[in-house]
């Protein structure tokens, strides 16, 4: 009786393992994308160039969803030089001392069609925080080259500080260089694992 409940076991276990679909980014096809308002009149975007996205899957619907990220923080572009120097030093990012910004989902919720939400830690600067993203499946597709896409959009509002990245100069009407608040706004796709 014993051998046959671990027999069951392992089959179940194993049936279970099977199911799991990996999906890796096209990094060539996906965009990170961040915004921050500048001296309170105008929007600065960025992006990370260097990154890794994968997600495993149990459901055809995505629904309940494993999500892991990973950005090289020395990756960040906002098509300026000395900016981007700056973002990279101990008065922002820190990259010497924490390379990787990481993110590593709880939850991915189905909250409409197409609609999701995500929870996860999110790690930049040595400092993990909750954050809550809302994801639309833009599709899946079979392409031409015998693979299997899956498109999403990722959207959600993060504050700087709660990761200590606190640096801002005050300016004469009371406002900050740099806003607190960091808009995220991502396009991932996907390519399932064969």
């Amino acid at each position: 009786m014993k051998k046959l409940l671990l027999s069951g076991i392992a089959l179940l276990t194993s049936v279970s393992l099977l199911a799991q679909t990996k999906w890796n980014a096209d990094k060539s096809h996906s965009n990170i994308n961040f915004k921050v308002t500048h001296m309170m009149i105008s929007e600065i975007e960025g992006s990370f160039k260097d990154f890794n996205a994968v997600m495993t899957s149990t459901k055809e619907d995505f629904e309940d969803s494993k999500v892991e990220f990973t950005a090289q923080a020395a990756s960040i572009n906002t098509n300026n030089e000395k900016r981007d120097a700056h973002l990279k030093n101990d008065d922002f990012f820190a990259t010497d001392k924490y390379p990787d910004i990481t993110f590593k989902s709880v939850s991915f919720k189905k909250v409409a069609d197409k609609k999701y939400k995500m929870v996860g830690n999110l790690t930049m600067r040595g400092v993990t925080r909750s954050i809550t993203l809302d994801v639309t499946l833009m599709g899946t597709i079979n392409d031409p080259y015998g693979n299997t896409r899956a498109g999403f959009k990722i959207e959600g509002k993060l504050n700087r500080k709660d990761y200590g990245i606190s640096w801002s100069a005050a300016m004469d009407n009371g406002g900050a260089v740099v806003s607190n608040e960091v808009a995220i706004n991502c396009a991932v796709e996907l390519i399932k694992e064969k």
